[in-house]
């Protein structure tokens, strides 16, 4: 899965799928008698064309053979998305970590399956984006919808905006889209406001929450826990798919929020809490953004493993001596101590009150009253 590599400087580094199995594994998680790993294979182009359009895969399948003629146009040798040899073949082995992901839920053999790898939510139907070629969620979510389950929600905790996967199921009621983000006022897409409430046939199936730069864990969590669980339990979905870019976090190089690994890791316990309140425990969890790849994805990531397979880590639990020492040879760098930041956890619950003076609160707001009465809820008091 590492071969999916735009090049050296790249932000998304392939290092932080490697260094996050190694963690996970170090961690014991993929020796639990109940997690089995499987390797995905590469996606077809029929199922690829479940969510795109049959000629971008063919473009893509070009630029692949031939990196040195680019198609612009669909996004395909661009800054962010730099065309490389055998480009659609790893991008479609993501995109096969989710088809993979879903198939096992839907036949049964997983209540859970985590594809770190995945979470390209950007790519669109025809073009690729920000550093996203095939959108895996949107293709796990699809599959999902072709194999009878009657309603999904897919729930986006990257700092970016899960603008591809959005579009996608615009028109579609059957999927109700939850992106928290940093707002597009100072972050790439540039989109998902609270006034992005999904097609004249699916009005309320898109529900955007444009968080104010420098967003912190307190209010990050307030913002969450005032808007999903509410929508979620209206909508009342047989299956989660989630993405968890975990970019988000203070030291991240290319976002402006200034989460903790502490609070990503309670985000990722939410989603699963979610998941067994509502669909029975089916829940399908992707990774996506997270450029600090030494000190944060791989525990980030390795905390969602942990809780998808029922055996949280605790944020104290020292960082296995192997792997640091691993990040030390490797790469000359001293890794974290611990599986969390050390910080104190804490938010306001939405039912203390509204501030008005408060910008996180006031991104809340505009979203409840876009899309709560669609959903037959209050936006004051549910």
């Amino acid at each position: 899965m590492t071969a999916y590599n735009f090049g050296p400087g790249h932000p998304m580094a392939p290092e932080r799928m490697d260094l996050t199995a190694r963690l996970a594994r170090s961690l014991g998680l993929f020796d639990l008698d109940h997690v089995k790993v499987a390797a995905p294979e590469v996606a077809s182009d029929a199922e690829l064309e479940s969510v795109h359009a049959p000629d971008y895969v063919a473009a893509v399948r070009r630029v692949s053979a031939d990196p040195s003629q680019p198609d612009e146009s669909r996004g395909l040798g661009t800054e962010d998305d730099p065309a490389f040899a055998g480009m659609h073949e790893a991008s479609a082995r993501l995109a096969g970590g989710s088809l993979l992901a879903a198939e096992r839920v839907l036949d049964g053999s997983a209540l859970h399956a985590v594809n770190f790898g995945g979470g390209m939510h950007h790519a669109a139907r025809d073009r690729a984006s920000g550093f996203c070629i095939y959108n895996d969620a949107a293709l796990a979510v699809q599959k999902l919808l072709d194999g009878g389950v009657r309603k999904v929600a897919y729930i986006d905790v990257d700092a970016h905006h899960g603008d591809g996967t959005q579009n996608i199921f615009w028109d579609d009621p059957r999927v109700l889209t939850l992106s928290l983000h940093e707002t597009g006022l100072t972050l790439f897409p540039g989109t998902g406001f609270a006034n992005e409430i999904g097609g004249p046939a699916a009005e309320g199936t898109a529900v955007n929450v444009a968080l104010p730069a420098g967003t912190a864990d307190a209010g990050w969590l307030r913002a969450f826990y005032a808007v999903v669980p509410q929508l979620v339990g209206a909508f009342a979905p047989e299956v989660i798919v989630s993405q968890h870019g975990c970019d988000s976090h203070r030291s991240d190089p290319l976002t402006h929020l200034n989460l903790s690994v502490d609070g990503q890791r309670e985000a990722a316990n939410a989603v699963g809490h979610l998941a067994e309140r509502y669909c029975g425990g089916r829940w399908i969890a992707t990774g996506g953004g997270g450029y600090n790849v030494l000190e944060v994805v791989p525990r980030a990531w390795s905390h969602l493993v942990a809780i998808a397979a029922g055996r949280p880590v605790p944020v104290r639990t020292p960082v296995p001596g192997d792997w640091r020492q691993y990040v030390m040879e490797k790469f000359g760098t001293e890794a974290p101590a611990l599986m969390g930041d050390d910080v104190e956890l804490w938010w306001r619950s939405w039912e203390v009150g509204f501030d008005p003076n408060d910008a996180v609160d006031r991104t809340v707001m505009a979203t409840r009253k876009a899309v709560f009465p669609l959903h037959g809820l209050d936006p004051w008091f549910d």
